[in-house]
């Protein structure tokens, strides 16, 4: 029975260890390049996107002083490390008809850091 739970455990957790592999020091460099222009990492500052300050755990489409597009707002998304992972590497996929100008991002270390970085600022 023990063995049965670690390996539940295990399988549930294992997704989350490769963001949590990422480095938010390189995370932030890379935010800072891909990501600024747009985000803001400040808490109550949006740009042309939503702030990202404390975005991990936050309900998609939530903040109330930003105008989303209907996909966004109706997409019933929490901002997960592994929503965020799907997001960044695809947005269209994961939310088709959201209006974020950007075609994604393939490599999964760049992602893993940025996850990482966004999942410190609190």
């Amino acid at each position: 029975m023990t063995f049965l739970c670690l390996a539940i455990t295990t399988l549930l957790l294992g997704s989350q260890a490769s963001h949590a592999a990422g480095d938010p020091k390189r995370g932030a460099g890379e935010y800072a390049q891909d990501c600024a222009v747009c985000h803001s990492a400040m808490a109550g500052k949006n740009k042309t996107g939503p702030s990202l300050f404390a975005v991990v755990g936050r309900k998609a489409g939530s903040i109330t002083d930003f105008v989303y597009s209907e996909a966004m707002k109706q997409s019933a998304i929490e901002w997960t490390p592994e929503n965020l992972n799907a997001f960044i590497k695809n947005p269209k996929q994961l939310v088709p008809g959201n209006r974020m100008p950007f075609g994604g991002m393939s490599e999964d270390k760049e992602r893993d850091d940025i996850i990482a970085y966004l999942s410190s600022l609190r």
